[in-house]
């Protein structure tokens, strides 16, 4: 029995303190073992985590010791390839009720991290049916749902407090409609606790306008609250997961946005990018000063609501409920019920190419520089249809969409292609 996740993030969230996290992996176990220390040592609410190599995420558990042993480095810890007694005593005497640490995947077929977390004495991942499928693998959708519904069984069996934590409030998040984040990751709770989890967390992924991230995080308590009411759960927000600035000012000043922005909406946690997130993997000191940075923004009294947020949230929530309400009544088991939509249209990710999601739906960045549909394919919005043709984008209007952000933090000289700062 541990459960120290959840209660280390209950108890700072009680002091009104926002708990930070980097996501931080390394493939080596004295590396792995060196950063988490560094980040256990500061003086702030802060979680440990175990992102795991891309080897891993495909289910390849040779080819990490292969590659360490030939003197490469990888992207993240390969979990399942080192003994579980090795990982163990990697985290011994860091792992704890004041430091807790949770395993970040990626994987669409979960089972053997989940058996190895379960082994070296962790209890919280995250990840989803439908969010660690779509688009970051390509076996079929329903292929996905068996191996997650097995996958939380286990955790739900073989732990007191196993969490889970829905990645589904960041499905190309950078370009996609606040009310489809805010009810998959309702949806993935759902499937979540249908199949025996009590404990999670529950994903949004900073957009493109705050005032409309602010209203959708409202918008997700309410339906959490509603469709998730006898399960513990917390809210999740992601520094932006779209293209990075490319100034170190520029991605400063959108890391201290986001922590403003967990801090404004009540949001528990916060997952950290860091400054040189746009051209290289992060160092353990970018990290550590990433999540310093994160912390001291989030300092004082939230901001006050303002009536542009109000009218974001009754736009997200009326919107998230509909889709939510669709799933739900495809199916009385939440996974079937996924798979059916997803044939139906009824779920819809803009731009992503899974062979399994409709590709009907498109998001845009209005006027106001907020995320709005497109098109709305079959999804089940209503709403007065656009001219035929006006939801297609050219792959100039696409550029300029997905460097919105970029444009917005960084200086003039940085606008246009991938310059490194000196």
């Amino acid at each position: 029995m541990t459960g120290y996740f959840d209660r280390f993030v209950a108890a700072s969230s009680s002091r009104g303190t926002l708990v930070v996290q980097p996501r931080m992996g390394f493939g080596r176990v004295g590396s792995m073992q060196a950063g988490l220390r560094e980040v256990a040592s500061l003086d702030l609410p802060v979680v440990g985590t175990l992102t795991i190599d891309s080897y891993t995420r495909v289910g390849d558990h040779a080819t990490p010791l292969e590659r360490l042993a030939a003197g490469e480095e990888l992207n993240g810890y390969p979990i399942v390839s080192h003994p579980a007694a090795t990982t163990r005593a990697m985290l011994d005497g860091l792992y704890g009720p004041g430091f807790p640490v949770q395993v970040r995947h990626g994987t669409a077929r979960p089972i053997h991290v989940f058996r190895r977390l379960v082994e070296v004495g962790l209890d919280a991942t995250e990840g989803g049916p439908v969010s660690y499928c779509l688009p970051y693998s390509r076996i079929p959708l329903a292929d996905a749902v068996r191996a997650w519904a097995e996958s939380c069984r286990l955790l739900a069996g073989e732990t007191e407090h196993g969490h889970v934590e829905s990645f589904g409030g960041c499905l190309l998040g950078q370009l996609c409609p606040p009310s489809l984040l805010v009810a998959m990751t309702v949806l993935e709770g759902c499937f979540f606790r249908e199949h025996g989890l009590r404990h999670m967390s529950l994903s949004y992924a900073q957009g493109t306008h705050p005032a409309q991230d602010r209203g959708a995080l409202r918008a997700l308590r309410d339906l959490a609250g509603t469709y998730l009411g006898d399960v513990t759960w917390h809210v999740v927000l992601y520094t932006y997961m779209g293209l990075f600035p490319r100034t170190p000012r520029g991605a400063t000043a959108l890391i201290e946005e986001s922590a403003r922005l967990a801090r404004d909406s009540g949001s528990e946690r916060l997952i950290v990018k860091t400054v040189s997130e746009a051209w290289q993997i992060p160092s353990v000191a970018e990290n550590v000063s990433a999540l310093r940075l994160a912390s001291a923004a989030a300092a004082g009294p939230a901001a006050p609501a303002t009536a542009l947020e109000a009218e974001f949230y009754e736009e997200t929530l009326g919107e998230a409920r509909a889709i939510i309400e669709a799933v739900l009544n495809a199916d009385g088991n939440t996974g079937t019920a996924l798979v059916e939509s997803f044939r139906r249209g009824v779920l819809d990710i803009p731009y992503c190419l899974h062979p399994d999601n409709p590709a009907a739906a498109t998001c845009v960045i209005d006027d106001r520089g907020a995320l709005t549909w497109g098109s709305r394919g079959r999804l089940p919005l209503g709403g007065p249809p656009r001219p035929a043709g006006s939801d297609r984008l050219a792959s100039d209007q696409l550029y300029d969409m997905l460097n919105h952000v970029v444009r917005q933090y960084d200086d003039n000289e940085y606008e246009r292609g991938w310059i490194q700062p000196s």
